[in-house]
Protein backbone atom coordinates (compact mmCIF):
# COMPACT_ATOMS: atom_id res chain seq x y z
CA UNK A 1 0.00 0.00 0.00
CA UNK A 2 1.24 3.61 -0.73
CA UNK A 3 2.44 5.76 2.36
CA UNK A 4 1.13 8.88 0.99
CA UNK A 5 -2.37 9.93 -0.95
CA UNK A 6 -3.58 13.18 -1.73
CA UNK A 7 -7.51 13.49 -3.03
CA UNK A 8 -8.52 16.50 -4.66
CA UNK A 9 -12.03 18.15 -3.67
CA UNK A 10 -14.30 20.90 -5.00
CA UNK A 11 -17.98 21.54 -4.94
CA UNK A 12 -20.49 24.56 -6.02
CA UNK A 13 -24.05 25.38 -5.07
CA UNK A 14 -25.95 28.43 -6.35
CA UNK A 15 -26.91 31.13 -3.68
CA UNK A 16 -30.78 32.10 -2.72
CA UNK A 17 -32.37 34.08 -0.37
CA UNK A 18 -33.74 32.23 2.09
CA UNK A 19 -31.34 29.26 2.50
CA UNK A 20 -28.65 29.86 5.90
CA UNK A 21 -25.08 29.52 4.52
CA UNK A 22 -23.26 26.61 6.57
CA UNK A 23 -19.30 26.14 5.82
CA UNK A 24 -17.76 23.68 7.57
CA UNK A 25 -20.34 22.87 10.29
CA UNK A 26 -20.77 27.32 10.94
CA UNK A 27 -23.88 28.95 10.13
CA UNK A 28 -22.28 32.38 8.78
CA UNK A 29 -24.76 35.52 9.10
CA UNK A 30 -25.93 36.50 5.83
CA UNK A 31 -28.61 37.57 3.39
CA UNK A 32 -28.16 34.50 1.14
CA UNK A 33 -27.71 30.64 1.71
CA UNK A 34 -26.56 27.47 -0.14
CA UNK A 35 -29.12 25.29 -2.08
CA UNK A 36 -28.58 21.91 -2.11
CA UNK A 37 -30.66 18.64 -1.22
CA UNK A 38 -28.60 18.09 1.95
CA UNK A 39 -27.30 21.65 4.59
CA UNK A 40 -25.38 22.42 0.79
CA UNK A 41 -22.58 23.25 2.84
CA UNK A 42 -20.08 23.18 0.03
CA UNK A 43 -16.29 23.26 2.48
CA UNK A 44 -17.77 20.30 3.75
CA UNK A 45 -18.90 18.63 0.58
CA UNK A 46 -14.77 19.52 -1.37
CA UNK A 47 -12.72 18.20 2.05
CA UNK A 48 -15.58 14.98 1.88
CA UNK A 49 -14.58 14.74 -2.02
CA UNK A 50 -10.77 15.11 -1.30
CA UNK A 51 -10.95 12.07 1.25
CA UNK A 52 -12.96 9.58 -0.91
CA UNK A 53 -10.65 10.34 -3.50
CA UNK A 54 -7.33 9.63 -1.82
CA UNK A 55 -8.97 6.30 -0.48
CA UNK A 56 -9.69 5.32 -3.35
CA UNK A 57 -13.41 4.94 -2.44
CA UNK A 58 -15.06 7.19 -5.34
CA UNK A 59 -17.22 10.43 -4.65
CA UNK A 60 -19.60 11.94 -2.67
CA UNK A 61 -22.79 11.03 -4.88
CA UNK A 62 -21.75 7.95 -4.39
CA UNK A 63 -22.18 7.46 -0.79
CA UNK A 64 -24.90 10.41 -0.18
CA UNK A 65 -26.79 10.36 -3.28
CA UNK A 66 -29.24 13.32 -3.48
CA UNK A 67 -32.01 10.99 -4.45
CA UNK A 68 -31.80 9.23 -0.64
CA UNK A 69 -34.53 11.13 0.99
CA UNK A 70 -31.95 10.29 4.27
CA UNK A 71 -29.87 12.88 3.17
CA UNK A 72 -32.12 15.63 2.74
CA UNK A 73 -31.30 18.61 4.84
CA UNK A 74 -28.57 16.81 6.76
CA UNK A 75 -25.86 18.27 8.21
CA UNK A 76 -22.51 17.60 5.82
CA UNK A 77 -20.36 16.90 8.90
CA UNK A 78 -21.85 13.40 9.09
CA UNK A 79 -20.21 12.90 5.35
CA UNK A 80 -17.45 14.55 6.82
CA UNK A 81 -17.23 11.74 9.47
CA UNK A 82 -18.84 9.48 7.23
CA UNK A 83 -15.61 9.48 4.83
CA UNK A 84 -13.12 9.79 7.38
CA UNK A 85 -14.12 6.74 8.80
CA UNK A 86 -14.71 5.35 5.17
CA UNK A 87 -10.64 6.09 4.85
CA UNK A 88 -9.73 4.46 8.30
CA UNK A 89 -11.21 1.34 7.36
CA UNK A 90 -9.52 1.55 4.49
CA UNK A 91 -6.23 1.63 6.07
CA UNK A 92 -4.99 5.37 6.08
CA UNK A 93 -6.13 8.36 8.51
CA UNK A 94 -6.17 11.95 7.39
CA UNK A 95 -2.87 13.73 8.13
CA UNK A 96 -4.33 17.59 6.56
CA UNK A 97 -6.68 19.56 4.84
CA UNK A 98 -6.21 22.29 3.29
CA UNK A 99 -9.76 24.15 1.57
CA UNK A 100 -10.42 27.41 0.04
CA UNK A 101 -13.79 28.68 -0.42
CA UNK A 102 -14.48 30.95 -3.23
CA UNK A 103 -17.85 33.60 -2.36
CA UNK A 104 -17.88 36.96 -3.18
CA UNK A 105 -20.09 38.20 -0.01
CA UNK A 106 -19.87 38.14 2.85
CA UNK A 107 -16.32 38.64 4.47
CA UNK A 108 -15.28 35.18 5.59
CA UNK A 109 -12.30 35.97 7.84
CA UNK A 110 -13.79 36.42 11.36
CA UNK A 111 -15.40 32.99 11.27
CA UNK A 112 -11.92 31.24 10.42
CA UNK A 113 -11.39 30.05 13.48
CA UNK A 114 -14.64 28.60 14.31
CA UNK A 115 -14.63 26.92 10.96
CA UNK A 116 -11.14 25.68 11.94
CA UNK A 117 -12.33 24.23 14.91
CA UNK A 118 -15.35 22.56 13.79
CA UNK A 119 -13.64 20.57 11.04
CA UNK A 120 -11.07 19.75 13.19
CA UNK A 121 -13.45 18.27 15.48
CA UNK A 122 -15.70 16.55 12.55
CA UNK A 123 -11.99 14.95 11.43
CA UNK A 124 -10.45 13.96 14.50
CA UNK A 125 -7.43 16.12 13.62
CA UNK A 126 -5.07 19.45 15.63
CA UNK A 127 -6.77 22.34 14.31
CA UNK A 128 -3.38 23.28 13.06
CA UNK A 129 -3.91 20.34 10.37
CA UNK A 130 -6.61 22.06 8.56
CA UNK A 131 -5.99 25.30 6.97
CA UNK A 132 -9.27 27.10 5.41
CA UNK A 133 -8.69 30.03 2.85
CA UNK A 134 -11.23 32.87 1.77
CA UNK A 135 -11.41 34.23 -1.83
CA UNK A 136 -13.54 36.53 -4.01
CA UNK A 137 -13.75 36.00 -7.59
CA UNK A 138 -12.86 39.74 -8.42
CA UNK A 139 -16.89 39.86 -9.91
CA UNK A 140 -15.79 37.12 -12.58
CA UNK A 141 -18.49 34.55 -13.73
CA UNK A 142 -21.73 33.04 -11.62
CA UNK A 143 -19.37 33.10 -8.41
CA UNK A 144 -18.30 37.20 -8.64
CA UNK A 145 -21.91 37.83 -9.49
CA UNK A 146 -23.20 36.48 -6.32
CA UNK A 147 -25.09 33.76 -8.23
CA UNK A 148 -23.00 30.38 -6.18
CA UNK A 149 -19.92 29.86 -4.20
CA UNK A 150 -17.27 27.61 -5.13
CA UNK A 151 -15.34 25.59 -2.34
CA UNK A 152 -12.03 23.59 -2.92
CA UNK A 153 -9.91 21.06 -1.43
CA UNK A 154 -6.97 19.17 -0.67
CA UNK A 155 -6.25 16.62 1.49
CA UNK A 156 -3.29 14.15 2.91
CA UNK A 157 -3.87 10.24 3.74
CA UNK A 158 -1.21 8.08 5.41
CA UNK A 159 -1.45 4.64 5.67
CA UNK A 160 -1.87 3.41 9.22
CA UNK A 161 0.16 0.39 8.61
Amino acid sequence: MTKYRSGLGWDSHRLVAGKPLILGGVKIPSEMGLEGHSDADILSHAITDAILGAAGLGDIGMHFPDTDPEWKDADSRKFLARAEKLACDAGFMVVNVDATVILETPKLSGHRDAIRKSLAECLKLEVNNCSVKFKTAEKVGPVGEGKSAEAQAIVLLTSKY
